[in-house]
């Protein structure tokens, strides 16, 4: 009896020590759509359970660019939510995600993602370093101009429009998405 005691009391103690070990080795996560996203998962893999971007996750599909961005990147992705995509003119998603527009919507998709991986730091220190501006290249190939106001970073698009980064350093396995307010457009 003694001795079986000992035992379950040994069993358990390692137990203790495995769970503790286990919550130790829990990722640090950040919400964004009601919604942990994980930074051992890809873009895509976190994007999809966001409820603020079932948009940008379908345009994503339809524009063919799922496997991209499950890729090793690195990527920085300023991510519109829902709300961003309802500001464009009435019409212009469902027309953007039809087959025979999958190269305007692949262009407008790539204009949201820039090449590496930027955190909101990085991005601040190439404002300060340019002066109060940085020139950000993205991957579909024209520039999108990075600034500060107060503290919140504000992109502006080729055509002039202006997003503002609402959430920041959501850090993927593959990147970094910024959540951004406003659809970017080149």
């Amino acid at each position: 009896m003694k001795n079986s005691l000992k035992a379950a009391a040994a069993a358990l103690s390692l137990a203790l020590v495995s769970s503790a070990a286990l919550a130790d080795h829990h990722e640090k996560t950040v919400m964004v759509g009601g919604a942990a996203m994980y930074p051992s998962k890809t873009i895509v893999d976190n994007a999809v359970n966001s409820k603020d971007h079932t948009t940008l996750v379908a345009a994503v599909q339809a524009a063919g660019l799922v496997d991209t961005l499950k890729g090793p990147g690195p990527f920085t992705v300023f991510a519109p939510t829902n709300a961003a995509f309802a500001k464009l003119p009435a019409g212009t998603v469902e027309s953007l995600v039809k087959p025979e527009n999958k190269g305007t919507l692949t262009t407008v998709l790539t204009y949201h993602v820039v090449p590496g991986r930027l955190t909101a730091k990085d991005i601040a220190a190439k404002i300060k370093a340019g002066g109060g501006k940085a020139t950000l290249t993205t991957v579909q190939g024209e520039p999108l101009t990075a600034a500060m106001m107060g503290s919140t970073i504000m992109l502006t698009d080729a055509k002039g429009g202006m997003s503002h980064v609402t959430q920041g350093d959501v850090l993927q396995s593959n990147g970094v998405i910024h959540v951004v307010d406003t659809v970017l457009m080149p």
